[in-house]
């Protein structure tokens, strides 16, 4: 009898303990039930909203500063434009939640979300896309009378290619590779496009990449005060780097920027803006809203280039759901 007893007392204490692990694991279910983009949060949880942009003489940050403005008239959430590092960077800070929105290039946000180049072991699987907005044109600034006039010209010369581990460092890596040489040929400078142009002007460097949106503050401060050449890249050259790196594209420089005598043949990734996937979907409905819903706002030369029916393309990591619900609407 006292065994049949222990016996029942045993298996009620294992019912017990099986029905309070069920409670216990619906309530976990419950907390983290939230689709991709909800914290549990709203827009109105939302009072401040920090945008990464770039350098003061790129393209980012004055577009960042019209963006800014839309996103904090339209949704009524305080939004700033902040200095930075530009792309790479900004990937970092947004997986770090140093940010909620930011300018990046395209190929940087697909390699921080796969993991690999610069952010090797370091994946950004925190950041998603909002839209892509225009050309990021590759440019390779020199001097008209600098004696350069291909890429090969530039062995042995002092050349700015950007942060290590920025989307320009990583742009002019791949080009350099693909015209024969490699940063040991060349005396590689660290610099942003600011101290890139003021060093082409006063002589300590020969020649600079910039990645950005033509036209360039910097490069266009440089050609007032001296006669600027922008180094071709060959169709053939262009043709070989889209084949191994399929995310540049064919671009052209214009005639008439920077005072050019005639178009100049070059590549370009495209620039983005990506957010921290913790943003509400809401919140990131109405920020693209007022973006793209606005581009005639938009005065900075690039803006004819932002358009809802194109923010999908050339993107290759996923899409917010906020930023996905409002381009679905406006392109039926």
């Amino acid at each position: 009898m006292r065994k049949r007893q222990l016996k029942f007392l045993s298996i009620l204490s294992v019912l017990v303990l099986l029905i309070l692990a069920a409670c216990g694991s619906t309530d976990g279910d419950s907390s983290d039930s939230g689709s991709e983009g909800d914290s549990g949060k709203t827009k109105d949880d939302y009072k401040f909203l920090s945008m990464l942009t770039g350098g003061t003489q790129g393209t980012y940050y004055p577009l960042g500063g019209t963006f800014a403005e839309l996103i904090t008239t339209e949704t009524g959430v305080k939004t700033t434009a902040e200095v930075s590092q530009a792309s790479a960077a900004n990937m970092t800070a947004l997986q770090e939640g140093e940010g909620n929105i930011a300018f990046v290039q395209t190929d940087i946000a697909y390699y921080g979300t796969e993991g690999i180049m610069m952010f090797e072991g370091k994946k950004t699987d925190a950041v998603s896309a909002l839209g892509a907005l225009y050309p990021e044109t590759v440019q390779l600034v020199t001097l008209a009378d600098s004696g350069i006039t291909s890429f090969e010209d530039l062995k042995g010369k002092k050349v700015s290619v950007g942060a290590p581990g920025s989307g320009t460092y990583a742009n002019a890596e791949q080009l350099l590779e693909i015209h024969g040489l490699s940063m040991d040929d060349i005396e590689a400078q660290n610099l942003d496009f600011g101290e890139s142009t003021d060093g082409i002007q006063s002589g300590q460097i020969d020649a600079a990449f910039i990645t950005a949106g033509y036209p360039t503050g910097a490069v266009e401060a440089l050609n007032a005060t001296n006669k600027v050449s922008i180094i071709p890249v060959s169709d053939e050259k262009a043709d070989e780097l889209i084949e191994k790196y399929p995310y540049y594209a064919k671009d052209t420089i214009p005639s008439g920027t920077y005072g050019l005598t005639e178009e100049t043949p070059t590549v370009s990734v495209l620039a983005m803006l990506a957010v921290n996937k913790e943003l509400p979907e809401d919140l990131v409905y109405e920020m693209t809203k007022a973006i793209y819903g606005n581009t005639d706002k938009i005065s900075h030369a690039k803006g004819e280039f932002i358009k809802a029916e194109t923010a999908l393309d050339g993107i290759g990591i996923e899409i917010h759901p906020g930023a996905q619900k409002y381009f679905d609407e406006v392109n039926k």
